[in-house]
């Protein structure tokens, strides 16, 4: 892989490169303590984290061992703690340490991080960030 925009694609669609693997995590929904204003403070909240990971793909496509393919998982489980460890005042924060935490497992090559909190603003569905990190 040469850069992020051969995981994302001209037109934002990841791409499979040779030797990987696309592994996703769509809509986890957790509660939260992130935000600047007050009451943001004082309540946790509603985030919904989605990821897309491209993993380095050693997998023989005939074992049927979790410790040959990447354990989704695992990049969950960075979800939820990253989420839980403290009050982040931006969703930039929480979608930084996400991303630093997949990329810490060396089978992942870049992920994307996308973070919404659907309950800001009554008259959308959501608001939220979207990063694509690389190591």
């Amino acid at each position: 892989m040469d850069s992020i925009e051969d995981f994302t694609g001209a037109d934002e669609t990841p791409q499979h490169q040779p030797g990987s693997r696309r592994v996703f995590v769509r809509g986890l929904e957790l509660v939260g303590s992130i935000g600047i204003y007050e009451h943001e403070r004082r309540y946790e909240q509603r985030v919904v984290v989605s990821l897309d990971l491209l993993v380095r793909d050693t997998y023989d496509g005939h074992s049927e061992q979790i410790g040959d393919v990447y354990d989704y998982d695992k990049a969950i489980a960075a979800v939820k703690s990253t989420i839980a460890a403290r009050h982040y005042n931006l969703i930039e924060t929480v979608a930084e340490r996400i991303a630093e935490a997949c990329l810490s497992d060396p089978m992942i090559l870049v992920a994307r991080v996308r973070i919404e909190k659907p309950d800001v603003l009554p008259a959308c569905r959501g608001i939220g960030i979207e990063i694509v990190r690389a190591r």
